[in-house]
């Protein structure tokens, strides 16, 4: 069943126009992960299905209803919970603060988090700021899984973390899979995110050009589309 149905959108910063013509689908658990070289409209994808920046065209559907002229808040309500680059955890909460600051009823509670991300469990107490950045990383993914999301949207989830947090994150994203979490990520670790992924989608300038299994993205369009 498909979850997210993203169709030929088109998003603008004021004039200028960023995606045009975005295509993607995440059926119900299910990974997909969205691909491009920089500045081609990943972010900016993320942005419109969430709200934040939303398309003026084309059309965006979750669970069946569709996202337009819905505000952020409206559309996490309905079931997607965003993990934003940068993380964005709130500084001066606790670990604890932040994780039931959006909490939801389901079955990703504190407890759920800790068992998944057992350094948090450690620091329960402690201020977000004074973590580290790869413990702010599993923050604001414990964060997003305690509304209990039907689809968790990572953007560049491990970015800038250190080699041992990074496989830390990727052992958490397997888990999830296999407990059959619906997932669109963003994220540069070729090996890790071809690894994981059910399906591939990739940007080009703002646009769709090319979507499939990850066995079918040959090394010439690794090449031709993402710079590899």
């Amino acid at each position: 069943m498909t979850l997210l149905h993203v169709s030929a959108i088109e998003t603008f910063y004021g004039p200028s126009q960023a995606l045009f013509g975005v295509d993607l689908n995440v059926g119900e658990g299910e990974v997909v992960t969205l691909m491009g070289r920089n500045g081609m409209g990943k972010t900016t994808t993320i942005r419109s299905i969430c709200g934040m920046t939303p398309a003026r065209m084309g059309r965006i559907e979750f669970a069946g209803a569709a996202l337009s002229g819905l505000p952020p808040h409206r559309i996490a309500r309905l079931g997607i919970g965003l993990v934003p680059e940068g993380r964005r955890c709130f500084p001066n909460l606790t670990v604890q603060e932040n994780l039931v600051a959006s909490a939801r009823a389901g079955k990703w509670t504190l407890g759920a988090v800790k068992s998944l991300f057992p350094r948090l469990g450690e620091r329960l107490r402690q201020h977000a700021k004074t973590l580290s950045g790869g413990e702010q990383q599993m923050l604001a993914i414990g964060r997003a899984l305690m509304t209990n999301p039907r689809l968790l949207i990572l953007d560049e989830a491990t970015e800038g973390l250190a080699p041992i947090i990074r496989q830390d994150i990727w052992d958490a994203i397997r888990k999830l899979k296999a407990d059959g979490q619906a997932i669109l990520v963003v994220d540069k670790t070729m090996d890790e995110v071809l690894g994981v992924a059910d399906r591939c989608v990739v940007l080009e300038k703002g646009k769709t050009v090319w979507s499939g299994r990850p066995q079918n993205l040959t090394e010439e369009l690794q090449g031709k589309f993402l710079g590899l």
